[in-house]
């Protein structure tokens, strides 16, 4: 719950659909075992990148969303992660954004859940994992 946006139903949502931490190698599986991460089609010469798959756990999607919505909208302090959403938001749209900025929390959580690490809002602060991938 110390991630902005992230309050006690999401933490326990996610929890509850992780369940062991473990079972993902790296963090960024996390986001695509969750759904967020753009349905791709592929057939010979072609290769389209489409909308979000939407497969795993529907409730902690929406939840990841609206926390999303939240950091972007709501909350007023600055971290690395909401100049982040900002730069996409520019370039593609809010909604677009708020589906990154859901997909970069599930890692973030993920990521924080494995090291026991606190959030890190920005870049320059020590420890933290606000700056993954």
């Amino acid at each position: 719950m110390s991630v902005p946006g992230v309050g006690v139903i999401t933490a326990l949502g996610f929890a509850a659909t992780i369940d062991d931490p473990t079972r993902f190698k790296r963090s960024s599986s996390a986001g695509a075992y969750l759904g967020l991460t753009p349905r791709i089609y592929a057939s010979g010469e072609t290769m389209r990148s489409g909308r979000v798959s939407k497969r795993g756990d529907d409730f902690l999607r929406r939840s990841l969303y609206e926390a999303a919505n939240a950091l972007l909208t709501r909350i007023p302090r600055f971290s690395a992660l909401k100049s982040w959403g900002y730069g996409i938001a520019r370039r593609g749209g809010y909604r677009k954004a708020k589906v990154a900025v859901a997909r970069k929390l599930a890692v973030i959580l993920h990521a924080m859940w494995i090291s026991g690490e606190p959030f890190r809002w920005s870049s320059q602060e020590p420890g933290g994992l606000a700056s993954l991938q």
